[in-house]
């Protein structure tokens, strides 16, 4: 059985019909103090898959807290989690003594809970293997670079004018690895600009020696969340002669506020996968989770 939550239930119903298993939803009901109930169905089988991605986490860790026990307690044997956007990962080490290391203790936390962790390009700076972090019975971190390609191949055959004048940029050295295979595989041209960053919302960009007169950019990130690195970014091609700037990320989180920044940076066209449920989604990830699923059941 495949249980989701109402703010994810589209992606998780989908993912349900891939597998040929029956969708139910996890019941949620706040309280006015703040806390909530939990309530599954009152039959499990022994193996029950959990989807939700982990955007907005804090309330939602508690609920599969909860759920995941609840599951137990009900009789299911086996635990897999499915969150394509795995939250807490950026906090790999301790820059201050006294410094909580979140990626750790979140990822101990639900390994503890579930035996199997399935999630989409986790933000691993400093580790190469998911289980160094969620240390699970499996821990599996897909890539959506092949749906993300695809997504571009269909766009430049639809417009094959655009092809030639189009070029991939990473608005950092974190973003290389995406931004090389996905230009790599459509013959793209493709850079990675320099990033400094002096606070939370001070950035200062440097592009690499590209040119980018009257050329069709389109900067790929895996998160975008207060949208400062790509609006400085957008700003800088555009002031270098960009024909346009298009974005293409892989976990929309976009704080309040943040599209706007976008837009206003002069931002065309942005391009999600459904990690996160957001407007700009139009790239499935069913078929590759789906897969991993099947691989490990």
């Amino acid at each position: 059985m495949l249980l989701g939550f109402k703010e994810y239930e589209a992606q998780a119903r989908r993912l349900a019909e891939a597998l040929g298993l029956p969708y139910e939803g996890v019941a949620v009901h706040h309280f006015p103090d703040g806390e909530c109930k939990v309530s599954l169905p009152g039959k499990l089988p022994a193996h029950v898959v959990f989807c939700r991605s982990l955007d907005h986490p804090n309330d939602k860790l508690i609920q599969l807290l909860l759920a995941a026990i609840n599951a137990r307690e009900l009789g299911a044997r086996r635990l897999t989690l499915v969150t394509p956007y795995l939250c807490y990962m950026r906090q790999d080490k301790a820059f201050a003594v006294g410094e909580a290391i979140s990626q750790r203790i979140i990822g101990r936390f639900l390994a503890e809970l579930f035996d199997d962790v399935i999630t989409v390009d986790p933000h691993l700076h400093r580790i190469h293997a998911l289980a160094d972090a969620v240390p699970a019975t499996h821990a599996v971190a897909l890539s959506a670079t092949a749906a993300m390609r695809d997504f571009l191949h269909r766009f430049h055959k639809a417009r094959p004018e655009s092809h030639a004048n189009t070029i991939l940029l990473g608005p950092d050295s974190e973003s290389e690895q995406w931004v090389r295979s996905l230009a790599e595989a459509d013959g793209l041209t493709y850079g990675v600009a320099r990033k400094e960053r002096m606070g939370d919302r001070k950035i200062r960009i440097t592009l690499p020696d590209l040119d980018l007169a009257a050329k069709a950019v389109v900067l790929v990130d895996d998160v975008i969340s207060s949208g400062e690195t790509i609006a400085i970014a957008a700003q800088a091609c555009l002031q270098s002669g960009a024909k346009r700037v298009d974005v293409l990320v892989t976990h929309p989180l976009f704080a309040q506020g943040s599209i706007e920044r976008i837009r206003q940076a002069g931002v065309e066209e942005i391009w999600s996968t459904d990690s996160i449920s957001h407007p700009s989604n139009c790239i499935a990830l069913t078929s590759v989770i789906a897969e991993a699923v099947r691989s490990i059941a």
